[in-house]
């Protein structure tokens, strides 16, 4: 039986949220709304989930002495990792001495790492994923370059939001690659992978909730990424229904194999009927942020219901829904968002801001969300409405 106390009593639950981007946000949000006092941990202060958690420690996740010492002192309920950048040794370390992390802490710590998660899905499961080698030094690379043929995409073995990764179509193109792989690796330099293009229709992202009754699948979300990041997506995504149960049953291979009660990204490649496994996070995903105007329970709010062990019944499906990402460019610690009279006065349409503290380049500052009569109308209103705002970044605050 599940019991959750008065916030700061014996008998109340506390959540340790490890990283407070704006997926973090929405966590804390949908964990408050159960009465679980959130602590919310980040590198760097004022990040998103930081405003409307109880607490906030500014720490590098990174450092495995320090996260133990905090979770010692905080003596959490939940250890929820919501960023791929944290001391995996030290969660694994953590669980088996009795701390319980979302959804385990071997999904986290298979999960940030290429090798470990093609390991596990390919070999391990036998599930269909592009041809792929592993490379440690840079000779490696070439020969693996060479095997797999051109074009192939580049990635660093441990990296997050498409840090580091190319698509090497020329062979002029293959040394820049390595250099951006060895440059955007979460520890700096070190491995990579080299798989090769898969000549795709599309690919999705099929959120998929372990929970206390069982597995349920949200409908799957399409999505457009530049440089690896994501920039739009749009759900339902299209598909026959043969793709479609099979995208399911490799969800549930790798869900299963994972392990533990929480939302799973499944990122997939479909070619016709045919189903391939790319990549999946053991936590909500980017392009999920659609589920804040298409559905009941938002990929947010089921991540909490499975963790908390309560049951999901359902997943009430609204209807077609898009999102659109707001970058900011620029450099600076002002950034004033303008243009929301005319983006939201069309019906069906919404946004959020997430209230990130600066922005250096380039940075996803906020997500305007759309319904509509079907995917394309929904899309199109997000780029119509996105197109409305303004941002701007400067250094002086006012």
């Amino acid at each position: 039986m599940v019991e959750i106390g008065t916030p700061f009593t014996a008998r109340g639950k506390k959540a340790l949220l490890l990283g407070s981007g704006e997926l973090g946000k929405e966590v804390t949000i949908e964990l408050q709304r159960y009465g679980v006092e959130v602590v919310a941990l980040d590198k760097y202060a004022g990040a998103p989930a930081m405003h409307v958690a109880n607490r906030a420690i500014v720490v590098s996740m990174l450092d495995g002495d320090a996260l133990r010492r905090i979770v010692e002192e905080e003596k959490p309920d939940y250890i929820i990792p919501e960023i791929e950048a944290i001391a995996t040794p030290t969660l694994v370390a953590l669980e088996k001495e009795g701390w319980n992390v979302v959804p385990t802490a071997r999904a986290t710590f298979i999960t940030m790492n290429r090798r470990e998660i093609r390991n596990l899905a390919a070999v391990e499961l036998g599930l269909p994923t592009s041809p792929f080698e592993f490379a440690d030094t840079e000779q490696e690379y070439l020969d693996a370059v060479s095997r797999i043929g051109l074009p192939c995409v580049v990635k660093p073995v441990m990296s997050s939001s498409g840090h580091g990764q190319s698509l090497v179509r020329e062979e002029s193109e293959i040394q820049q690659a390595w250099r951006e792989a060895q440059e955007g690796g979460r520890a700096g330099q070190g491995a990579v992978i080299v798989e090769g293009f898969v000549d795709f229709d599309y690919e999705i992202t099929l959120l998929t909730v372990r929970h206390i009754g069982g597995t349920s699948y949200c409908e799957p979300i399409g999505h457009y990424q530049k440089n690896g990041d994501y920039q739009r997506s749009w759900q339902p995504q299209p598909m026959s229904e043969v793709a479609l149960t099979k995208a399911r049953e490799v969800a549930r291979k790798i869900t299963d194999a994972l392990g533990g009660y929480g939302i799973f990204g499944v990122e997939l490649f479909i070619k016709g009927d045919d189903v391939i496994f790319s990549e999946v996070s053991p936590r909500p995903h980017d392009t999920g942020m659609v589920t804040l105007i298409s559905q009941h329970l938002s990929e947010f709010a089921l991540h909490v219901r499975a963790l908390l062990g309560l049951p999901i019944p359902e997943i009430r499906f609204y209807g077609p829904a898009a999102s659109r990402a707001l970058l900011a460019e620029g450099n600076g610690k002002s950034i004033v968002f303008s243009g929301m009279e005319k983006a939201l006065a069309t019906p069906g349409t919404d946004m959020r801001i997430f209230g990130k503290p600066e922005v250096i380049g380039h940075r996803r500052v906020g997500v305007m969300l759309a319904e509509g009569r079907d995917v394309e109308d929904a899309c199109a209103k997000a780029e119509a409405a996105a197109a409305e705002i303004k941002i701007e970044v400067s250094d002086v605050a006012e």
